[in-house]
């Protein structure tokens, strides 16, 4: 097997780029923010914040709250044909309805 070329962040100008309302400091409701068990949460890294981030191949995916860990939520998506589980702190997940 070849070597993986280039490091976790790589490719990901446009993804973790904010716009221009959401620059500056962080809000703390939304750093605080508290989910329920199987609540729909959408993925969306925060890039002012790098605790608790996922990998970026799940940016824009919508998961269910399965459980709690700390201060991270435990979040199941599908990726392909298989349910993962992802630890996410609240700053990176924004309800859905």
């Amino acid at each position: 097997m070849p070597q993986r070329v280039g490091s976790f962040l790589r490719k990901t100008r446009q993804k973790l780029r904010l716009g221009y309302k959401e620059k500056g400091k962080v809000s703390v409701s939304r750093y605080l923010q508290e989910f329920k068990e199987g609540d729909k949460v959408g993925l969306k890294i925060h890039s002012c914040v790098q605790f608790g981030r996922f990998f970026p191949r799940f940016h824009g995916l919508v998961g269910t709250v399965i459980g709690k860990k700390g201060s991270c939520y435990q979040v199941e998506i599908r990726d392909g044909g298989k349910d993962k589980k992802l630890f996410v702190h609240p700053i990176h997940l924004k309800k859905q309805e």
